[in-house]
């Protein structure tokens, strides 16, 4: 395939500890390639499930006590009966299946948040955030045409405090779809629309968990799609965007 030289790269690119020649070349190519765009998305989704999911469970001094203690021990070996492996064999994976959906189902709508974060962030620090760079509407609203498999309308900003950036195209559990940048005060705005059948089952009404998290954010489902805005402005420059995109659509 044409893009297997760069997917060898990826996870070195994804650590940042490419030569910065090599990294911006990098980084124009995953923002034009589908394909690799995806897999960089799902390899940060994994890394950071795994970063969750290793924070789930932290061991009691008596229980590692316990395993010393059975470790010195070294009893003798016995002969049991095939059943009772079979048995022991069949609660581990009960149990890790088990441990598993309750990680999915509690991080889900949280790991949803911190992945549109990473965007949001990303997406900023890079040297071209937007692909399309204009202010006016009707120059950045066709451009997505044939690029994503659904419409959208945009706001119209006259007589506010908002002015658009631009938009790109962006990926979502390999799902495609529309990032724009808005503006406020110095502060950036991302606008991301996505299909909401494809966070089905990820998502619980129109809330998020933002305990502890570093930007504001608001999301809600319209029409079929999925929108979230998200930044570092207030909250209340947030739900007056959200508003207006809201009545746009």
């Amino acid at each position: 395939m044409v893009c297997e030289s760069w997917k060898t790269k990826l996870d070195t690119y994804l650590d940042d500890e490419l030569p910065e020649n090599e990294m911006h070349i990098f980084d124009a190519h995953v923002r034009s390639c589908p394909s690799c765009s995806a897999d960089a998305l799902m390899r940060v989704q994994m890394k950071r499930t795994i970063q969750v999911a290793g924070k789930r469970f932290t061991s009691s001094a008596e229980f590692r006590r316990q395993v010393q203690q059975s470790i010195a021990l070294r009893p003798q070996r016995s002969l049991l009966p095939v059943w009772v492996f079979a048995a022991t064999a069949v609660a581990v994976l009960a149990v890790g299946t088990l441990t598993l959906t309750y990680v999915q189902t509690r991080s889900g709508r949280d790991q949803v948040y911190s992945e549109i974060a990473d965007l949001h962030v990303a997406t900023l620090a890079s040297s071209s955030p937007v692909d399309v760079i204009s202010t006016d509407r009707h120059t950045v609203k066709p451009w997505f045409q044939g690029k994503i498999p659904f419409a959208f309308n945009l706001p119209e900003l006259q007589n506010s405090e908002f002015s658009l950036l631009g938009g790109r195209m962006t990926y979502l559990d390999q799902t495609p779809g529309a990032h724009l940048i808005y503006d406020v005060r110095n502060h950036h705005i991302s606008v991301f629309v996505f299909q909401d059948r494809s966070l089905a089952g990820r998502l619980d009404g129109n809330t998020l968990a933002q305990e502890k998290q570093p930007f504001n954010m608001e999301t809600w489902s319209q029409q079929g799609l999925r929108y979230f805005v998200i930044g570092d402005a207030s909250a209340a420059d947030i739900a007056s965007l959200a508003k207006m995109v809201k009545a746009a659509s």
